[in-house]
């Protein structure tokens, strides 16, 4: 592997975990909403006049614009490029976080933040794993996808703790419109330095694209799919893993967006630190997911994240529900509900990949990830709304360990027909010493 093509490659890598680190803003909203509720319980001529079950739903909305944008900004970045669609995330993200600093409205900000932003982070999102995954061969692709997405997760290790900082020092507006310019700043740098391969560039390690590698029927084996967006729909195998990353990614989602929430009673102001410490386990989950799927295979990998996930979602119950929970044993279990959430962050990049080819990828993975739009929209309203109406989450984590339960049941009998072949790419790569 030439060291030309390696500091290229490692370059957009960087580059893209870069723009995640900023588009991460997105797990950061249960420090935002926070402040809001304080807002709303102070009351005053320039309080925000919200519904207390409505706290979540410019967060839920974000959720589902980024997923549903996913698909438009993939078709763009598979047409025009990384460059440029990055970039135009990176405006959209400004101007959503401007527009939210000047008003306490709820519809202002659900379109704010919700919607412009949201759109902002689909049309960043898309452009920085595809770009990244074409610079490196098969066998890197789990791991490649979780370095770059793991920069999403770590979002809040800094976002968290600076978010709390200009809240309490210069208020919710003033903290919107910093966040506002920096974003676009930091998006547009690191959009510079997207680029994908030249036409005909075979990565180094990529047995599938040599021209020399023996028997020509073998490799057109492993040769790349392409596979068109719609035929997505008809393959039984595409609705497993949509409902799979409905239920994994809501679940996650479920706790992410209240866990500062949660941690407030035992942590009071420093609640902070969990969503901080939660972003580690989310993105180190990424990076060891998309690693060990690499090793043992991507079905293997999601059945033992889901497993443990539902097992964690009970667990939650009594620690989340006592009054006399150390704020320790809260962290540990966000730490790890987050680890196995960024790991579908890995998973399902790397099932698209693979099954149907770089050729559509931002489309294909944009229609794929609306499952993790629905699954925030749709069990963060009604987790929000179960606490609003009980003021516990036992309800909301009962209901998603039963999802996580029954997802791995649908692992169990999913048929996945590339995980062999995949094991036969590593094996030929390494015997052939491509």
């Amino acid at each position: 592997m030439s060291e030309k093509v390696i500091n290229k490659g490692v370059r957009v890598v960087m580059a893209g975990t870069g723009i995640n680190l900023a588009l991460g803003v997105l797990y950061t909203w249960s420090i935002f909403k926070g402040a809001i509720k304080e807002s709303i319980q102070a009351g005053g001529p320039d309080a925000f006049q919200w519904e207390l079950s409505s706290l979540n739903d410019p967060y839920a909305v974000c959720c589902i614009v980024f997923a549903c944008m996913m698909i438009a900004a993939g078709r763009i970045q598979d047409r025009f490029g990384p460059r440029v669609t990055a970039f135009i995330g990176g405006v959209l993200v400004g101007i959503g976080f401007l527009w939210i600093s000047q008003t306490t409205g709820y519809l202002s900000w659900v379109f704010g933040f919700g919607v412009l932003a949201g759109t902002g982070i689909a049309f960043g999102y898309s452009t920085a794993t595809p770009a990244a995954l074409k610079w490196f061969h098969p066998g890197k692709t789990g791991m490649i996808s979780g370095i770059v997405v793991a920069g999403f997760g770590l979002a809040s290790v800094y976002i968290a703790p600076l978010a709390q900082y200009l809240l309490t020092t210069r208020g919710i507006h003033e903290s919107m419109q910093i966040f506002g310019i920096a974003f676009f700043l930091i998006v547009s740098l690191f959009a510079i330095f997207l680029k994908n391969p030249p036409g005909g560039y075979c990565a180094p390690g990529d047995f599938a694209c040599r021209r020399d590698s023996g028997n020509d029927d073998r490799r057109k084996k492993f040769q790349d799919v392409t596979a068109h967006p719609a035929d997505l729909f008809k393959e039984p195998f595409f609705w497993m893993l949509w409902i799979l990353y409905f239920i994994g990614a809501g679940a996650g989602l479920m706790v992410i967006g209240s866990v500062a929430g949660m941690a407030r009673a035992s942590m009071g102001q420093n609640a902070f630190i969990a969503v901080a410490i939660l972003a580690v386990g989310n993105a180190g989950g990424r990076i060891a997911a998309g690693m060990l799927s690499d090793r043992i295979g991507r079905k293997q990998t999601l059945l033992a994240i889901f497993l443990f996930q539902g097992l964690l979602m009970f667990a939650a119950i009594p620690i989340t529900g006592s009054a006399q929970t150390e704020p320790l044993i809260l962290i540990v279990v966000a730490t790890l509900i987050g680890f196995n959430y960024g790991a579908n962050l890995a998973l399902f990049p790397s099932f698209t990949k693979d099954h149907w080819g770089m050729r559509h990828f931002g489309v294909n993975y944009g229609v794929l990830f609306t499952a993790w739009g629905f699954g925030g929209l749709i069990m963060g309203r009604v987790s929000e709304s179960l606490y609003a109406g009980s003021a516990s989450f036992t309800t909301s984590f009962i209901s998603a360990g039963v999802l996580l339960m029954i997802g791995s049941v649908i692992i169990i009998f999913m048929h996945d027909k590339k995980e062999k072949m995949r094991i036969e790419i590593r094996n030929l790569s390494a015997k052939t010493g491509v």
